[in-house]
């Protein structure tokens, strides 16, 4: 990542969001810790940024979204949102955010949660939004903006995609926490782990995706959201159409001649 410049730095002089790259996995950590991490505008700004750098670097294989401190987001920064909470601003604030939150989709890169402390509101919106995500045992997660008077509308969205219909209401009309195993139940996360195992799990999801054809994985992970949006023959045909373009890889055709021949995989082209 750049030196910080002063849009993209909190007030301690902090860069809000710093970004590490190892071996093709870029780690996104959320560095607002005295603010649990809240969805500043500044904040959702950097994370587009990175974003908007990593869909267009083959040499990026994977992304991690982690938080700094206590908590891995404690949703938007409602300070700020008090400081004007008048329509316009509220719109261009909610209109970020699910940019950004749509962005973490359609980038072809697959993108892992490493969640840990509270993830509640947006920061629970960002969990579901994520293609997967591993907790600490600790963990609470909740949509909590009912709460104050203010329903999760946007979370909801995110959220819904994720949790049986039920269960979606139950957190969202209660704005009540439930733990790391009961998200687990609920299909929010993949995975719950010793918070010593934090970090071992998430590069075993990492380095397993790695090892895959990055073309593959890119269509797969556009195709998986559109035909989820779609009804049943229309996701087929969608299915049909990628499928096809895929065989055509140089990739797909090198590893089936591979697995028909009994040979090890190939070093993957991405073509």
């Amino acid at each position: 990542m750049n030196q910080p410049t002063s849009s993209d730095v909190s007030t301690d002089n902090e860069p809000v969001l710093i970004r590490e790259d190892t071996d093709g996995i870029a780690t996104l950590t959320l560095n607002r810790g005295n603010k649990f991490n809240a969805l500043s505008t500044t904040l959702m700004s950097a994370i587009q940024a990175e974003l908007d750098d990593i869909a267009g670097d083959p040499a990026t294989r994977v992304v991690i979204i982690a938080g700094r401190g206590k908590a891995f987001c404690a949703g938007h920064d409602l300070g700020e949102m008090r400081a004007d909470p008048g329509p316009d601003a509220m719109q261009a604030l909610f209109s970020q955010c699910s940019t950004m939150m749509t962005t973490l989709t359609r980038i072809p890169q697959p993108v892992i949660a490493r969640v840990h402390g509270m993830a509640t509101a947006a920061g629970c919106q960002l969990v579901a939004q994520c293609d997967m995500a591993v907790a600490v045992e600790d963990a609470t997660f909740a949509t909590s903006g009912v709460n104050v008077g203010l329903f999760c509308s946007t979370p909801m969205v995110a959220v819904t995609r994720n949790l049986p219909r039920k269960q979606a209401m139950e957190m969202l009309l209660t704005g009540e926490f439930i733990d790391a195993e009961t998200a687990l139940q609920y299909g929010l996360i993949n995975r719950v782990v010793g918070a010593d195992a934090l970090d071992e799990a998430i590069t075993e999801f990492a380095h397993k995706i790695k090892s895959k054809s990055p073309i593959a994985i890119a269509r797969g992970k556009q195709l998986f959201y559109a035909q989820l949006e779609e009804g049943l023959e229309a996701a087929y045909q969608r299915a049909t159409g990628v499928i096809t373009e895929n065989m055509q890889d140089t990739d797909a055709r090198a590893g089936i001649d591979a697995f028909i021949d009994k040979r090890p995989m190939p070093e993957w082209s991405g073509e």
